[in-house]
């Protein structure tokens, strides 16, 4: 076969309830998940011997290759899947690492489709959703890169949602925060609860197609990692700051547990002004207008 290939779009948390921590350890969470234009790309050369080579502009930062989510997924695939087909991967690193935007997740994802096509498997086959559920908590819900409410660890998912499309810039000051650091720093303790606003199951914001209505659900509801990152990268407040203060940025928030942030703007080209407003002030920083979905 022909040289297969899957993008993988980085994953928003627009909105991010931490509910709870349970008896065992983990932590119930609520989000209203997007997906946008920017991401890394997955390669599969098929019958070839298990793999993973790892290129891209951010390569560097991906770690070692044995333990990256794209190599796990496979083999949790491989498990679950006798006899299955697997291949050789190549991974084009361009998503900032350790950055809230999934972008491992939605590596592992990709792969997952990817192996999922050579071996006869649709989306909703049970053997894909158990793998993606065994490599990672964002990994199901990348799986099919559409917006959805995700509840629970990642696991409870809604019906895609029909979002209005979302124009907005996102912004990495090139600091990395890694996930457990964050959750560690929200100092939880097993069976407590955080207080804040219940995150809604029904979301008729997200369905009636008005952008503005949809912000203004989304300034409601926060991303409760937002303080605990700011604690251990105060770089991430400086970026909001300097997005809050531009004239095209609506809303201002942080993705998932840092250190990317984005601002909505009203249109592609009040968020392609805003990016060009950032890059001048900070032409080190990694910046991308886009649309999310």
């Amino acid at each position: 076969m022909e040289l297969m290939r899957a993008r993988a779009p980085a994953k928003i948390n627009l909105t991010l309830r931490i509910e709870g921590r349970r008896a065992d350890g983990f932590h119930d969470l609520a989000s209203l998940v997007a997906f946008a234009g920017a991401g890394d790309l997955v390669f599969l050369h098929p019958d070839a011997p298990l793999a993973l080579e790892v290129s891209g502009p951010t390569a560097a930062a991906a770690g070692p290759d044995d333990d990256n989510l794209v190599l796990r997924a496979a083999r949790a695939f491989a498990e679950r899947v006798p006899g299955a087909r697997l291949g050789r991967f190549v991974l084009e690193k361009r998503l900032p690492v350790a950055a809230g935007l999934g972008g491992g997740s939605s590596d592992a994802a990709a792969a997952l489709r990817l192996l999922a096509g050579l071996n006869g498997l649709t989306l909703d086959d049970p053997r894909l959703f158990a793998a993606a559920r065994a490599t990672g908590s964002d990994v199901p819900v990348c799986l099919d890169p559409r917006a959805r409410l995700m509840r629970g660890v990642g696991d409870r998912l809604s019906a895609p949602l029909a979002l209005p499309p979302l124009s907005a810039v996102l912004v990495n000051c090139r600091v990395a925060v890694p996930t457990a650091g964050v959750f560690r720093a929200l100092g939880l303790q097993p069976g407590a609860m955080l207080p804040g606003p219940e995150h809604p199951d029904d979301l008729p914001e997200a369905k009636a197609g008005n952008a503005a209505a949809l912000r203004a659900l989304i300034a409601r509801l926060p991303n409760d990692l937002e303080p605990p990152a700011l604690a251990l990268a105060p770089e991430i407040g400086r970026a909001m700051a300097l997005l809050a203060e531009t004239p095209e940025a609506r809303l201002v928030r942080m993705s998932g547990s840092g250190a990317t942030v984005f601002a909505l703007t009203d249109n592609c080209r009040a968020a392609a002004a805003l990016a060009r407003r950032v890059l001048a002030q900070e032409p080190g920083w990694w910046v991308k207008p886009t649309v999310l979905r």
